[in-house]
């Protein structure tokens, strides 16, 4: 079985389980909801819940993962077989919800990267602490890399304008479509109708919505985090400027939560933002310095399964080892 016991026990974490808004059914409009979820302490550390739908003859994983506010490339990794255009009336889809918070502080804006996805912490509206919004988010591509690091929100706007950069019009003309100067507000717009500029590459770097919707959560612009139209609408009002915003690398996140070790993995991105396969043996040894001072026995054939699958969903591959000396025969 590969067990391994390790270290002394890490902290254990309660999770924040309950969903304050639930998903509309079939029918219903273009985004089910934001995933919006309480935070009872700043252990936390698992939120959400995976579900399985049941696919009509009119749907694909495109329109599903904008449905419910998932990544497409996210959807398609964890419904493998499944045509993402044709999954085909009848057909079950997983529609993944679970997430490890990452392990950043529980303050403004955290952008994963491997995981295309942002989370937003905020007092609850209506008081009872804290709560943390999340939507799948795009991210940089090529030699377009998406910043890592500290910084903040230093502006918002609506009905952006574009200017694109001098290098972006280049690449444009370079591939046979040029681009304009500039490009007003409105549905030609990449930009969408909601921007939030941040403070880091002398305010080159947004939040922003997009004119392309199909593309969230692939590594496909210009180093900027493009949300869905919808998911960004809901966002922008509840951030202000001056929020704090960390982009972090985390392609493992791990949470001890009642008494078991559970894994979330996501296929890591390369120096140009681009999704790569996992290198084995060094996820495990992340995994290996993620609990290296913790008393617990893993499953390593089972964790490397799951480090290989690199889906993002949740599995528990380890539990808390038992040092209790056994009591003396009579």
């Amino acid at each position: 079985m590969g067990l391994m016991v390790v270290g002394s026990r890490v902290r254990v974490s309660v999770s924040g389980l309950v969903t304050l808004l639930g998903v509309l059914g079939a029918g219903g409009s273009e985004s089910a909801s934001a995933s919006v979820y309480p935070l009872t302490s700043d252990h936390d550390a698992v939120v959400g819940e995976d579900r399985t739908i049941v696919a009509v003859y009119k749907d694909t994983l495109y329109d599903l993962a904008r449905k419910y506010s998932i990544g497409s490339e996210e959807l398609i990794r964890v419904n493998p077989g499944v045509d993402p255009w044709l999954p085909g009336a009848g057909t079950k889809i997983v529609i993944p919800g679970r997430h490890v918070l990452p392990p950043e502080p529980h303050q403004g804006i955290v952008v994963n990267l491997p995981e295309h996805r942002l989370y937003y912490f905020r007092k609850a509206p209506h008081g009872g602490g804290m709560e943390v919004v999340t939507y799948p988010v795009g991210i940089g591509k090529m030699d377009w890399r998406t910043p890592l690091g500290l910084t903040h929100v230093s502006q918002k706007e609506k009905n952006p304008v574009w200017i694109p950069p001098a290098s972006i019009r280049k690449e444009h003309a370079q591939n046979g479509d040029p681009i304009p100067a500039r490009v007003a507000a409105g549905p030609k717009n990449p930009l969408g109708l909601f921007a939030m500029r941040l403070a880091v590459g002398d305010g080159t770097y947004l939040i922003h919505g997009t004119n392309n919707p199909i593309a969230v959560g692939m590594p496909v612009t210009h180093g900027c985090i493009r949300m869905y139209p919808d998911d960004v609408a809901a966002l922008f009002p509840l951030v202000p400027v001056g929020t704090p915003v960390r982009l972090v690398n985390e392609p493992i996140k791990v949470a001890w939560v009642d008494g078991e070790l559970l894994l979330e993995a996501h296929p890591p991105i390369d120096a140009q933002g681009q999704t790569v396969e996992p290198q084995l043996e060094a996820f495990a040894a992340m995994l290996q310095s993620a609990v290296a001072d913790s008393t617990l026995a893993i499953n390593w054939d089972y964790a490397k399964t799951v480090l290989a699958k690199s889906d993002g969903l949740i599995a528990t591959v380890g539990i808390e080892a038992d040092t209790t000396p056994a009591a003396a025969g009579n």
